[in-house]
């Protein structure tokens, strides 16, 4: 099933709720659909757990909006990856990656969408070295599961390993 939502509305589906939030990017798969829909972040809420996902997004107030609004989050998937100083409305910089995550008021936060493809000119490990460095210097508990592991939310122990390099 597919459903259309707008910034701010909830939806329930099998126990969970799901927010549509608002996030920076632009949208449009042709010429002449530029920024025809809403490029959304997400807000899941579980009986136990709060999960906020960013989507892709610039870094910006609306990140301090979510967190007061459905805060706090014990994990956060946050966009770390892809970026360029001319790009800063429509992707992070890692260490803006890190104030997200402060400003929605998340607990663990797993940094996404940095090891999948060349977009940027940057090294391809530049963003979760950077995301690290800037995590540790504000005492953030980063997760870094490899890809396809298992994340169990609540866990005394979240996935640790370095293991890009």
């Amino acid at each position: 099933m597919i459903k259309e939502q707008d910034w701010w509305t909830e939806a329930e589906f099998e126990g969970l709720q799901l927010v549509s939030t608002p996030a920076r990017h632009f949208s449009g798969r042709s010429l002449f659909d530029r920024d025809a829909t809403l490029w959304c972040s997400w807000v899941i809420i579980g009986k136990n757990a709060r999960i906020y996902f960013s989507g892709d997004s610039g870094y910006g107030p609306h990140f301090m909006q979510i967190g007061k609004k459905y805060g706090p989050f014990d994990l956060t998937l946050m966009e770390c990856g892809q970026y360029d100083e001319r790009w800063a409305t429509i992707h992070m910089m890692p260490e803006e990656t890190v104030q997200a995550h402060i400003d929605v008021n998340g607990r663990v936060m797993i940094p996404m969408h940095w090891a999948a493809f060349t977009l940027a000119l940057h090294d391809w490990t530049e963003p979760i070295e950077r995301v690290i460095n800037a995590g540790q210097e504000r005492q953030i508990p980063i997760s870094m599961p490899k890809i396809g592991e298992s994340v169990v939310i609540g866990s005394e122990v979240y996935p640790n390993s370095t293991w890009w390099r």
